[in-house]
């Protein structure tokens, strides 16, 4: 049992005080500590050990009542212990800052620079007052000024050790910071140097030192070097979480299936020795995403979300949530997690994910304004996101920007001169302006995917068959339409296997009991396939080939009405119209939805539904 003891005033008494049972109640310690004007540097052991137990209130209150003015002007003399007492505060207080959010963060950070100016007073050259400056100056971001503190130290003594760890992490976060790689990189390789020399200075200095070594390593480029590092410090130190979530990171980011099981292990028992490591909370939930394991993911996230106030990884944690029900199809609640994601970061470089997923949420919902917001943060991010501007060309499109869609389409087929589904935004663009442009931007979205491998939508070579049709190319639009379409029904009419004599039958007696009748023939019509089947009756009709055409609309309504009869009214409308002459129309014609729709020109259907 640890004790510490306070001396009683005018005898030679002492007031035992055993450290593992100070009251909960600070006070009556403070009692004691003021009636026998206690020596500061038992103030701070004291506060100390409160802190270590947890109990933050009772640490505060003793280290301010050693800061008030009564103590000032009573312990004027003593120097260092006051200091060491600010300091503490001052320290205190920007972890706080750290923590804790507007404008509460603000409030930390200045009393932090009260308590820091009221040190200075005391002594300014006091090493500890200029590196807990440092610090404070670090958690606001202010780098360059954390630097001038540190090196105020370093000048005065270069061995310094807490001063090397600053400048090295200043050294560090600066090459966070830069955009420029060269930059970067030298900024790394001077943190890399400074905690290199703090390792000398101090070799039995505490394990988690060397991480500092590590990613610095790993930050150069030096991927084994920095492999080995954090296995120094698992050495040193087998629960030290950061490192071994550094492992971890590093064997996923292999792309192997034996690199993926060694790093989710270390996953795993990072999480059973700290389960509020949000870091490792974080990749967990995105392993159990890929697994569909959404439960889990969503228990890991709310976890993370509750362990850390640290903006970055929030927002990651939220971006989980997000895209977790996003998969599920609950799209509203999937939009408030990608907001939430995007509110925990200051700009888009920190953490771009959440932008595309918000983007599309707001595109669904036909936000055209605010998706056009989001996806253009990507684009600062990455400029040539192919995914993202395609998603702007949409956008545009949808708000009548036709030309500013084009032009966006066209930038992304330099870009990426295989992407297909550019090549048809494009075509479905321009088949009003300029046929011969839509056509050839379809043929190149055509010929990509057969180069590629992979079977051509019916949609586009429907599309393709359109525009042939519409230039009077009908033998190049009969083989879009056939190829689209496969095989199946029309293949068997338009071969003659099935008789013409029992085709003109059914067509003159308006029977649909034929389609029964058949046998060995195929009489599947999968839905993406009815509007090219119709083009093609239309197409035979100006080929003058009306039976054919009339068994192909007669084959379409028969789908129908086994789907559920939801085109019954259409079928008894058509079996009135249906091969009526126009100039014999006494109304007939006019009141069928079916021959409207089939009258006022071909179907245009150029991509993929889904």
């Amino acid at each position: 049992m640890t004790s510490v003891y306070i001396p009683v005033q005018g005898t030679e008494e002492e007031v035992q005080v055993a450290l593992d049972q100070l009251p909960h109640d600070a006070s009556d310690i403070l009692d004691i500590l003021k009636a026998e004007q206690a020596p500061l540097h038992l103030w701070l052991i004291i506060a100390r050990e409160y802190f270590k137990q947890g109990k933050i209130e009772q640490f505060r209150q003793i280290l301010e009542e050693g800061s008030g003015p009564e103590i000032d002007e009573y312990y004027a003399d003593v120097k260092y212990e006051r200091i060491a007492i600010l300091t503490a505060l001052g320290a205190f207080h920007t972890f706080l800052g750290k923590v804790d959010r507007a404008p509460q963060k603000e409030s930390h950070f200045k009393d932090a620079t009260q308590y820091y100016n009221r040190a200075s007073r005391i002594d300014e050259t006091e090493p500890s007052t200029w590196i807990g400056r440092g610090q404070l100056c670090i958690a606001k971001g202010e780098l360059q000024m954390a630097s001038d503190s540190f090196k105020i130290v370093l000048d005065e003594d270069e061995n310094n050790f807490p001063a090397l760890l600053g400048q090295a992490s200043v050294y560090f976060l600066m090459g966070e910071a830069e955009q420029q790689h060269k930059k970067s990189l030298e900024h790394y390789r001077n943190s890399l140097d400074l905690y290199k020399k703090a390792l000398r200075v101090y070799c039995n200095c505490p394990a988690a030192v060397r991480l500092g070594i590590a990613f610095c390593r790993y930050k150069l480029g030096q991927v084994e070097k920095a492999r080995q590092a954090f296995q120094r410090v698992l050495e040193l130190d087998p629960q030290n979480v950061d490192a071994l979530v550094a492992l971890a990171i590093m064997d996923l980011q292999t792309n192997e299936a034996g690199g993926i099981r060694r790093g989710m292990e270390k996953m795993k028992k990072a999480f059973e020795i700290y389960p509020y490591y949000t870091l490792a909370l974080n990749h967990l939930a995105n392993h159990y995403f890929f697994t569909g394991q959404h439960f889990v993911v969503e228990q890991l996230t709310e976890t993370a979300l509750s362990s850390s106030n640290h903006g970055l990884l929030k927002s990651h944690a939220y971006y989980n949530l997000a895209r977790s029900y996003h998969s599920k199809g609950d799209i509203e609640t999937a939009g408030r997690y990608y907001m939430a994601s995007v509110n925990e970061i200051s700009k888009p470089q920190d953490f771009v994910l959440p932008y595309i997923g918000l983007g599309q949420i707001q595109l669904k919902f036909g936000d055209f304004k605010s998706s056009l917001g989001s996806f253009e943060k990507v684009l600062e991010v990455h400029p040539e996101n192919c995914e993202s501007l395609k998603a702007i060309g949409h956008i545009h499109a949808k708000s009548g920007e036709t030309e500013k869609a084009i032009e966006t389409f066209k930038k992304v087929t330099r870009i990426d001169p295989k992407d297909h589904q550019a090549f048809v935004e494009l075509g479905e663009l321009l088949v009003e302006s300029d046929w011969a442009a839509a056509m050839e931007y379809l043929k190149t979205a055509r010929n990509l995917l057969k180069k590629a491998g992979e079977a051509v939508p019916v949609e586009l070579l429907n599309g393709i068959g359109l525009l042939h049709f519409e230039k009077g190319e009908f033998e190049m639009a009969e083989q879009s339409f056939k190829e689209a379409l496969g095989d199946g029904l029309w293949v068997s009419i338009m071969d003659g296997k099935v008789g013409s004599s029992m085709i003109n039958w059914s067509v003159q007696n308006k029977d649909q009991s034929f389609f029964h009748q058949l046998e060995g023939v195929p009489l599947e019509l999968h839905s993406n396939k009815v509007t090219t089947l119709f083009n093609y009756a239309r197409l035979l009709e100006e080929l003058h080939d009306s039976v054919r055409a009339s068994i192909f609309y007669r084959f379409i309504i028969f789908k129908q009405l086994i789907k559920g009869g939801a085109m019954v009214q259409w079928y008894e409308h058509f079996l009135q119209a249906e091969l009526t002459p126009l100039s014999a129309d006494d109304g007939t014609r006019a009141n069928c939805p079916f021959v409207k729709k089939k009258e006022r020109g071909i179907h245009a259907n150029f991509k993929k539904q889904g």
